[in-house]
């Protein structure tokens, strides 16, 4: 019984201890509510937390279904937390239930549950986090590029691309240029770039290449996201998912390679991402203006420096053994300057070694183009280009080209006018009456051009009127033309031949180049019957032409001959019946033509500049269509009867120059019968003349039927006496495609000036009187300006008064030059109306001693396009922007300016008075003798294209800095002037 009672006490005694240790859980819960309900929503924010990161970071495209399950507990835990989270709120609004210790008890434990479960995802989510991180596409997928040697031509189209995508108005960069110029090199370079990798969230490398598609772009797209590529999607679904998941980030699009015409917003819907740019590399310029590239960069060949120096580099030490480096030196020739053909020629003499025998061997071979390891490569893709030509047209115009010594400046006129001697230029109509198919033919021989130059057959010259061919390219079209079975050239320019060809060579020729030698003699007769063109030009020792030498040339359309030594021209002259163009200009020992000449009925262009020719000479042939004489010409002496009336002879012609020489005194007697002449020509489209006075100009004008045809005639007329000092001004007022207006020597503001002006292009104002104004000729004369050249105009004040004007004037002027005008003060005087001067991309100002300003009040808002400013030996000037004329200049003000050079300016003391401007656009810096200048308008943020500042060492060092980190900043972009250097041309 004892036992029983033990046992019921024990009993009775767990049973109250279990009750009292629940009753004590459940107060403990009560009392823990507060604390378990802050500990829950701390782990479930971060659950959430994580959850928008991996929604939001990474696309709903790249999710695994495991995830999605996760997600979705999320998504029911986050319910449930939420409707604990309401019981607790209703808890704490009614304090009376805080009495109930059960249903606190519960909510409290639920609580703690509910963490649990909350902590168990949490860590689930951040395993599922770090796998689906490590699947995100890297911002920069580093991939190799040649080095880039700093300070060359590939580097400083890095640097240029680099600040355009700096600057917020450019999304589109174009870079253009032949096969093997470096343009993928500057790709790779360009996704690798430091400061690439600090301005996008993501850069994407995706190479079109020639099997190209739509969809296999898409695919390299979306491979580099690391986005699924589903087989059935469609290009606008692709194009949607990948615009989804660049959606608010900064995204550079490398395309290189590019063939034909992308529309980038069809492949990733570009225009859906305004934070997105894009560089596109191609071989044809016009790819990169079709796909509205904002800025374009010209990839030319390396220098011979940079060629050389990365020849060396890619062979290694071997080219410093004696004997081998001039023959490098031929090699690297060879390569034409272009690294993809430097870098696989290297690789074949690297394996030479030191032996100069295998160099030699190895030369020989590569001028050949034989047996020469990665030859074929570049081969490859050249032929492309040529191959690619779409007109057959094309194709012989870019091999004619080959005729010409390699880098050598061709004229275009001049190219033009044999292309359509030669029968290249297709479709010149002369059946139509008064139609002008000279004109009509150089027209479209511009359009071969330059579709020649888009494909990078032929390059741009530094010089305006010319064109050019690499060294490569023409060892190519000579190949070509070798193969072609009635295309076979004679090309031996510039190899200092003293004697002429073998007959046999002759004879199999059908185009002959013996230009720039050092030929005395041509063989007695030649049988050349298929011989179309012949160039003989500057072969100075060149004397006499052999009496039966043209006789087998019937077929001969082209014969250049100028700047030979020639004295005459034989009777056989007649024979060349076919003959379109003839070059005897700068002849200046020929004398006379044989009369045989009025034969030569296919006669179209003639050019006797320079020569003792009289126009009386060739006054027969009347068919001709361009004409290009020299006053001398026309005659010397009192005889004025022969002088007279033999331009009024060519009554077919449509381009007619006459340029000056020593005989503008005897010009001066005849020129207005002569003006009177040359205005009876009605199918004259091109005019190039001399009028001594200003009334000879106006009898021109006033009787002129092509003159009055307004934009038929295009023109350069230089109006005033001209000295030798003109003629040096005027040899860099050069604009062959624009009307040009020269007027010297003259007094006054003649109302056919301001007639001829409405017409202008390119206006020179040199040694003129009785105007204090360039706005004195009316700048409602001016609306058509590009170009203008002040010069030594003593009387000259300012260029433009503001207040005698109620609209824009010189909208379109882009370069203005001006140059010792003594007494110039300003610019521009009075108010700057809105539209003036808002193309202006050059402004020169050199040797004005009484200039003062030159920005005057609301003058710098008008130049959005300014892009290159010098001033030289302007000895008055203190300020370049002055302040109290700028007072509230934006900070934005000259966004375009590139360069800014600054040469002998004693009193300059400030180019803007502090560091407020941004100067987002300027990359150069050229200072010499401006010794008062002692602070630069930088700081820590502005001018971040800045990559060259030239001056003089003690300049430099006396310069002040508001901050040493400024001078940090800018101390690797300084180069030291050469204290022996002449100073730095403007």
């Amino acid at each position: 019984m004892t036992e029983v009672v033990a046992g019921a006490a024990g009993e009775v005694y767990k049973d109250g201890r279990s009750l009292l240790t629940s009753a004590g859980s459940r107060i403990a819960y009560v009392k823990d509510l507060k604390k378990n309900y802050m500990k829950l929503m701390q782990e479930a924010r971060k659950l959430w937390e994580l959850r928008d990161g991996i929604e939001t970071e990474i696309s709903r495209h790249r999710i695994s279904q495991v995830t999605r399950e996760w997600i979705v507990k999320v998504e029911m835990i986050t319910r449930e937390v939420g409707e604990l989270q309401t019981k607790y709120n209703d808890e704490k609004k009614n304090p009376w239930r805080l009495l109930r210790v059960w249903p606190h008890s519960n909510l409290s434990k639920d609580m703690v549950d509910k963490h649990g479960q909350v902590q168990i995802l949490l860590e689930e989510g951040k395993l599922k986090r770090g796998v689906l991180v490590a699947e995100l596409p890297e911002p920069v997928r580093k991939i190799h590029a040649p080095k880039i040697e700093d300070n060359s031509s590939l580097h400083k189209v890095v640097e240029d691309v680099v600040s355009f995508l700096d600057d917020k108005q450019i999304r589109i960069i174009g870079i253009w240029g032949r096969v093997g110029t470096g343009k993928t090199t500057i790709m790779q370079n360009l996704n690798n770039h430091k400061d690439v990798a600090k301005m996008f969230d993501i850069v994407i490398w995706a190479p079109a290449s020639k099997e190209w598609s739509l969809k296999k772009l898409q695919c390299a797209i979306m491979q580099r996201l690391k986005l699924s590529v589903e087989s059935t999607a469609g290009i606008e679904e692709n194009a949607w998912r990948i615009s989804e998941e660049l959606k608010g980030k900064k995204c550079l699009i490398l395309v290189d390679e590019i063939f034909d015409l992308i529309d980038l917003h069809e492949v990733m819907g570009i225009q859906d991402n305004l934070e997105s740019k894009v560089v596109l590399a191609s071989r044809l310029r016009d790819i990169c203006k079709d796909m509205e590239a904002d800025e374009l960069i010209n990839v030319k060949p390396l220098s011979d420096h940079e060629a050389f120096n990365m020849f060396k580099e890619k062979v290694g030490r071997s080219i410093h053994f004696p004997g081998i480096k001039p023959v490098a030196e031929l090699v690297v020739r060879e390569c034409g300057g272009l690294p993809l053909l430097i870098d696989r020629v290297a690789r074949t003499f690297r394996k030479k070694e030191r032996n100069v025998s295998l160099w030699r061997d190895a030369l020989n071979n590569l001028r050949r183009w034989e047996n020469t390891q990665g030859m074929d490569e570049v081969l490859e893709f050249l032929r492309f280009c040529y191959d690619n030509l779409d007109s057959d047209a094309k194709k012989v115009c870019f091999l004619y080209g080959a005729l010409y010594p390699e880098e050598y400046d061709i004229y275009i006129d001049y190219l033009l006018e044999c292309w359509r001697a030669e029968g290249f230029i297709p479709n010149a109509d002369e059946s139509i009456l008064d139609k002008n198919a000279f004109r009509d033919a150089r027209d479209k021989g511009h359009a071969i051009l330059d579709d020649l130059i888009n494909v990078s057959l032929f390059e741009s010259s530094e010089k305006r009127k010319c064109v050019k061919m690499n060294k490569v390219l023409r060892d190519m079209a000579l190949k070509i033309s070798s193969q072609i079975g009635d295309s076979k050239f004679l090309a031996k320019p510039c190899e200092g031949l003293e004697e002429p060809p073998s007959h046999e060579e002759w004879k199999k020729a059908s185009r002959i180049s013996l230009m720039d030698n050092e030929l005395c003699s041509l063989p007695e007769t030649v049988d050349c019957c298929d011989l179309l063109t012949l160039l003989l030009q500057r072969n100075k020792n060149l004397c006499v032409i052999p009496k039966f030498f043209f006789k087998s040339m019937s077929s001969l359309r082209v014969l250049d001959l100028h700047g030979t030594s020639i004295e005459s021209l034989p009777s056989s002259l007649s024979g060349l019946i076919s003959l379109k163009g003839l070059y005897l200009n700068s002849c200046s020992n020929l004398v006379e033509l044989p009369t045989q000449i009025e034969e030569l009925v296919q006669l179209e262009v003639l050019d006797i500049r320079g020569t003792k020719i009289s126009l009386v000479q060739v006054r027969c042939l009347f068919w001709l269509k361009c004409l290009r004489i020299s006053l001398s010409n026309f005659g010397t002496g009192s005889d004025t009867q022969n002088k007279l009336g033999n331009v009024s002879r060519f009554v077919s012609l449509e381009e007619f120059s006459v340029v000056i020489d020593s005989s503008k005194q005897s010009w001066d007697k005849i020129v207005e019968a002569i003006a009177t002449e040359v205005a009876s020509l009605e199918k004259l489209t091109s005019l190039q003349f001399c009028f001594p006075k200003v009334d000879c100009l106006e009898i021109f004008v006033t009787k002129s039927l092509a003159w009055k045809k307004g934009s038929c005639l295009t023109f350069q007329f230089a109006v005033g006496d001209h000295d030798s000092s003109c003629f040096q001004i005027l040899k860099s007022f050069d604009y062959p495609s624009y009307n040009r207006l020269t007027l010297v020597n003259s007094e006054g503001v003649n109302p056919v000036i301001s007639k001829v002006l409405m017409e202008t292009h390119a206006f020179a104002l040199i040694n003129h009187k009785g105007a204090s104004r360039l706005s004195d000729f009316g700048t409602e004369n001016m609306e058509n300006m590009l170009v203008c050249l002040i010069e030594s105009c003593d009387e000259i004040e300012t260029i433009i008064n503001g207040d005698v004007v109620t609209k824009g004037v010189l909208e379109c002027l882009e370069e203005l030059r001006i140059n010792n005008v003594l007494k110039l003060e300003s610019i521009w005087e009075g108010p700057v109306h809105p539209g003036s001067l808002t193309q202006l991309t050059t402004l020169t100002l050199t040797k004005c001693p009484e200039l003062k300003k030159i920005f005057s009040k609301g003058m710098v808002q008008q130049l959005p396009e300014l892009q290159h400013l010098r001033i030289k030996e302007c000895h008055q000037i203190e300020e370049i922007i002055m302040q109290s004329e700028n007072i509230e200049l934006e900070s934005s003000s000259l966004p375009r300016l590139k360069t800014l050079v600054l040469l002998d300016l004693p009193k300059l003391r400030s180019i803007w008075v502090n560091d407020s401007l941004k100067w987002p656009s300027l990359q150069s810096i050229k200072i010499s003798m401006c010794d008062r200048l002692k602070r630069l308008p930088f700081n820590i943020v502005n001018a971040t294209k800045l990559r060259f500042i030239e001056g003089q060492q003690t300049w430099w060092e006396e310069l002040v800095w508001e901050d040493d980190a400024v001078k940090q900043r800018l101390q690797p972009v300084f180069h030291p002037q050469l204290a022996h250097a002449f100073p730095f041309s403007v």
